[in-house]
């Protein structure tokens, strides 16, 4: 027995040691953490049960058949995140570049199986050259299973991707399915052909970083949800998101008690919106006085920044948050905007988390550029997000609700179940001036009448009264009073049951 116990010893240690001491201490130069030590960041002290250890690759050829590394360059298995069980499957950079393998994938596949028969999120966390050259088409089969599991599980369990390194090729595609991408700064990259090909084939001289670094995916893309200086503070980070979400689309968000009065009143409110319509104001102070304890985990900040989501919590619940944002293109919705907002509408839906839409949107970005690359396409795929949720919708609007974006931004007429206005919302057609040049454009030579129909305008529609007469606002409420009134209205909407009719699946605007 004892030569068996310092075999198994003998093994795991190797296993352990991945590609060996040389390429651990190149990771570390490079600034990034061992695939072992990341998991030790992120998940509870001593919970981590790994998988398959001992699985190794089966090539053979150009001379594969005397390097085999135990573990093939994955680790896997299960743990803890703050007492919650969560899979995990972590790229080891130091064994074959942590290049994906026919076994590899196998063992992918068997965490992401597991977690969807237990009921538990994904978390994966890549750092791999793409696939292993030496296994040929067997690699790219073990790509293939891996995406349809990403698939299979979309909408079952939160799957969360952690680039951590490079992210090349079909690799990309795995992370592209998950629920949300974060990424680290400067020591990873996300791109479906690298540089090399990308001279070769357009003649354009860019570097990894500008080509699919973190600043392009959180900026220019809106591929990554966010992005985080170092491995360190990323899986931190990660750990924080964790505890926002639910296990699985049969669980509730977990609660977490809080001190923040659920009946406090922010009188700083109630002079927030400027007196003059044209002037901006920062939505991102009323979601921060609004929510728990002014935790507020915002996702994609710097992409498409005229609307705000993210993460928060209402008296100890888990919320989502959906906003325009009046200092970035007066709040308009464009195609980036859309998509962000259908897209993080979609998983809270998808996952039990009632949404919280703060609305001051003057309407739909005008432009050529926007006509000509979908506007039409994918605004729809907004106003199809808040249609088919089905989850608890809370709509507050602050100022401006006018014309088509009225309707999409969670509406009472696309099942809003809580609607409320503040005194100073304007719910109309269009703006007071905009519309009087166009109902009086006969006497658009008459300054002075002109003025008087804006007046006379702005006095009968710019409020929130004529939409309230008709039932399509609930209550127009004080600004001081808006954390108080909704969360008495998620308190109320716990037990809502609302179900869209049968179907395979609807075709969403894609």
């Amino acid at each position: 027995m004892p030569n068996h116990v310092a075999e198994l010893a003998r093994r795991r240690e190797r296993a352990r040691l991945g590609g060996g001491q040389d390429r651990i201490d190149a990771q570390h130069n490079r600034g990034k953490l061992t695939a072992r030590e990341r998991l030790e960041v992120l998940l509870d002290p001593d919970t981590f049960e790994e998988f398959d250890m001992f699985v190794e690759h089966r090539a053979t050829d150009f001379g594969m058949q005397d390097q085999r590394i135990p573990g093939d360059g994955v680790v896997t298995g299960t743990g803890l995140i703050n007492g919650r069980r969560t899979f995990v499957y972590s790229q080891d950079f130091t064994v074959f570049g942590g290049s994906l393998s026919e076994a590899h994938a196998e063992k992918i596949c068997k965490v992401m199986e597991q977690a969807m028969r237990v009921g538990a999120p994904v978390i994966g966390l890549a750092d791999s050259g793409g696939a292993r050259i030496q296994d040929g088409v067997a690699s790219l089969g073990g790509y293939a299973d891996v995406f349809q599991q990403n698939v299979l599980a979309s909408g079952v369990v939160p799957q969360i991707s952690m680039i951590m390194g490079p992210c090349a090729g079909g690799a990309v595609y795995s992370p592209a399915i998950t629920d949300f991408i974060f990424m680290v700064r400067d020591t990873s990259y996300m791109f479906v052909t690298g540089p090399d090909v990308v001279k070769t084939v357009t003649h354009e001289d860019i570097t990894q970083e500008a080509l699919g670094g973190a600043s392009t995916h959180t900026r220019v893309s809106g591929v990554a949800d966010a992005a985080f200086d170092n491995d360190i503070d990323a899986l931190l980070n990660l750990r924080r998101f964790f505890d926002f979400l639910p296990l699985n689309n049969r669980a509730s968000a977990p609660m977490r008690a809080t001190i923040d009065d659920p009946r406090r009143d922010i009188h700083a409110l109630d002079r927030l919106v400027p007196e003059d319509p044209s002037k901006p104001y920062d939505m991102k102070e009323v979601i921060d006085r609004i929510v728990d304890e002014r935790e507020f985990f915002e996702l994609q900040p710097d992409f498409a920044a005229n609307i705000i989501t993210g993460m928060a919590r209402m008296d100890g619940s888990t919320v989502g948050v959906v906003a325009n944002q009046p200092m970035e293109q007066a709040g308009c919705l464009d195609i980036d905007a859309s998509r962000k907002a259908a897209r993080f509408i979609r998983f809270c839906d998808a996952f039990n988390i009632p949404v919280v839409t703060l609305v001051d949107v003057p309407g739909f970005l005008p432009g050529k550029d926007q006509e000509h690359n979908g506007i039409i396409r994918h605004g729809a795929k907004l106003l199809y997000a808040y249609a088919e949720c089905t989850v608890p919708k809370v709509t507050v609007i602050t100022r401006k609700a006018y014309g088509g974006a009225y309707d999409v931004m969670a509406s009472k007429h696309l099942r809003g179940d809580a609607n409320f206005a503040w005194p100073t919302a304007e719910i109309a057609v269009m703006g007071a001036k905009g519309a009087v040049e166009i109902i009086f454009r006969r006497e658009a030579d008459d300054p002075a009448q002109l003025q008087r129909r804006t007046d006379e305008y702005q006095e009968a529609f710019a409020n929130p009264f004529v939409a309230a007469k008709r039932g399509y606002i609930d209550d127009v409420i004080m600004p001081h009073g808006t954390r108080r009134r909704i969360i008495q209205s998620l308190e109320m909407l716990k037990t809502k049951k609302l179900e869209n009719p049968w179907r395979k699946h609807g075709n969403i605007p894609l």
